[in-house]
């Protein structure tokens, strides 16, 4: 059986069913819950700083299913990495999918071939989630550049389509308001920086070592038990002159 169209959970009427208690099981109102079909949150560059920020905004109060999002960011996220390069921009979905949906599914199988009404107002079993968005919501926000403003506006304007609320994009300047952005490739990128500082210091302090007879480089350096210093060659010496006297 495939999907349900989206007209079927698009509704306001019902209070939202988002009770779910990690801890506390005994207050868990929510007996399964659906796993997030929303795979990636942020993608692209984070590190870079971007001049403008572009919002795709809801155009009407309603419910969207996170399959619908999920498709969206597929193909918005596609396109950018073709056109700009995964270098230059950064993306972001601004909503969660708190809401549980909830379907009373009809028997099937032996005696299908009648269709029973049930009862009026059934509760239902949880069988996916959606995000309750109210008109202007934020849904998803892309950091650009300037000169790549039309590029992303067409591509957010893809998600107008797969939508049950509809889409406008909104362009401004105040990229702070995306919220704090992951550190994950700036982490990285200073550590290379400290490794790469590390290598170039202990270059820099080596001496060269004088070659052997078979073109490798002699240490000098000596192995000294594990208790005090190397022995030297005086020492050394009588030590093999005992072991002759036990043989």
């Amino acid at each position: 059986m495939g999907i349900r169209p989206a007209r079927c959970y698009r509704s306001l009427d019902e209070r939202p069913y988002t009770r779910v208690a990690v801890t506390v099981h005994k207050k868990n109102y929510i007996g399964t819950i659906p796993q997030v079909k929303i795979r990636q949150f942020n993608m692209g560059n984070p590190v870079k700083e971007f001049s403008h920020i572009l919002d795709a905004k809801a155009v009407r109060a309603t419910q969207v299913r996170d399959n619908a999002i999920e498709s969206s960011r597929i193909s918005i996220n596609r396109y950018l990495n073709r056109v700009l390069g995964k270098d230059n921009y950064f993306m972001r979905i601004r909503q969660y999918p708190h809401h549980i949906l909830r379907e009373n599914k009809m028997a099937q199988g032996a005696g299908a071939d009648r269709v029973s009404d049930g009862m009026s107002h059934p509760f239902g079993r949880p069988v996916g989630r959606a995000v309750r968005v109210l008109k202007n919501d934020t849904i998803m926000s892309i950091l650009v550049d300037e000169k790549d403003i039309a590029l992303t506006s067409k591509a957010l304007m893809r998600a107008n389509k797969k939508m049950s609320c509809g889409v406008h994009v909104k362009v401004g300047t105040d990229t702070k308001s995306i919220g704090t952005r992951p550190k994950e490739i700036t982490d990285v990128a200073i550590e290379t920086t400290v490794k790469a500082g590390a290598e170039t210091v202990t270059k820099e302090g080596e001496t060269a070592a004088p070659a052997t007879a078979d073109g490798k480089e002699a240490s000098g350096k000596t192995t000294a038990p594990a208790g005090g210093k190397a022995p030297t060659g005086k020492e050394a010496a009588p030590a093999k002159k005992d072991a002759g006297k036990k043989k």
